[in-house]
């Protein structure tokens, strides 16, 4: 593409209007300027839109700022969206309540370059509070951690493992990443409540021949007092909320597999991540149903969810449930027989 620029930052915006103003900053101050930033406006209802087109004139038309048809509720259109508009050779995708290091993109694309990478996966970033006061690093996945540029092994039984040793953050924001590979893949963002995200890195991660790792710190995430990971619900809503991606996700994960020959002729690596998606968002589940009865519990996916299951609604919808009623009677039963060996 003539004139294309090195990177497309890409940033999902949604009644951000407290936040990104400090977040378009932060990349204006990059020491690399070989960019364009596109902003996806996910339907705000407040001032967000008015503060990005306020930031037009000082990008001298990098900046572009454009609209989803309807709110669809995460940030998976609007990404997906901006991909499609971006020109970069590079993309990096950024949260509007979160901010860049000045040297980020900097940072990352040299790293980039120079290593020939098909994603550059950061380790670790900061945190701060919503007033941007306190910072801290964090460490963004379990497991060993490197102290200098390091490629991923290219063989999939073992990025498998790794996956479900806890080894790879699934958040986009901690990954640059070759735009060929994202559209010649097809590597989008399914459309869940959440997870989304982890299901996108994996696809990363099945496709991107050289995976680097790298210890350096260029992001900085905000703890933000709207977003959907932190907002209050109802036991109800909490269950619904880690059961869409278990019943939506779980398919998209599946189909994926079958695309790649690896996980057609290895179907124990196939069933080892189902099933470990699976377990992750039962976990969640439960921590969600501790105070509700099988009836309740039932109630609420039936209604959700019914429709999904077609002719089966009832048996699904009773099985789920009960598989998370008798999960809670085991749990007891575990804390039953370690407090009896306490009392021994």
């Amino acid at each position: 593409m003539a004139n294309s620029p090195a990177v497309s930052v890409i940033i999902p915006m949604y009644n951000a209007g407290n936040y990104i103003a400090e977040g378009i900053e932060s990349i204006l101050l990059q020491t690399f300027q070989d960019y364009e930033v596109i902003v996806v406006d996910d339907c705000s209802t407040d001032n967000s839109c008015a503060v990005v087109k306020s930031y037009a004139e000082k990008f001298g038309g990098r900046l572009k700022l454009i609209h989803t048809e309807k709110n669809s509720g995460s940030g998976a259109l609007p990404r997906n969206k901006g991909l499609i508009f971006s020109r970069g050779e590079y993309i990096f995708f950024a949260d509007a309540d979160d901010l860049l290091t000045p040297t980020a993109l900097e940072e990352l694309f040299s790293l980039a370059k120079n290593f020939n990478a098909d994603v550059v996966y950061c380790e670790k970033n900061y945190e701060t509070d919503n007033r941007i006061t306190n910072f801290q690093m964090i460490l963004n996945h379990d497991g060993k951690f490197i102290d200098k540029p390091t490629f991923e092994s290219e063989n999939l039984a073992e990025r498998v493992s790794k996956i479900i040793a806890g080894e790879f953050c699934g958040t986009p924001w901690c990954k640059f990443v070759r735009r060929d590979l994202l559209v010649e893949r097809e590597i989008f963002f399914p459309h869940c409540k959440i997870s989304e995200d982890e299901l996108w890195t994996y696809g990363l991660l099945f496709w991107a021949k050289r995976f680097l790792r790298v210890p350096n710190v260029v992001y900085i995430v905000r703890q933000a007092e709207n977003s959907m990971s932190r907002s209050q619900r109802t036991p109800t809503q909490e269950i619904n909320f880690w059961l869409n991606p278990l019943i939506n996700g779980l398919k998209i994960l599946d189909d994926l597999m079958g695309k790649i020959e690896f996980f057609q002729q290895n179907l124990q690596y196939r069933c080892a991540l189902l099933e470990n998606f699976i377990h992750t968002r039962f976990f969640c589940l439960f921590e969600a149903s501790q105070n509700l009865q099988l009836s309740e519990i039932y109630a609420a996916i039936r209604k959700e969810f019914g429709k999904k299951f077609g002719e089966n609604e009832v048996l699904v919808s009773f099985l789920l449930a009960d598989l998370i009623e008798q999960q809670k009677i085991f749990v007891r039963m575990q804390e039953q027989i370690a407090e009896l060996e306490k009392n021994k």
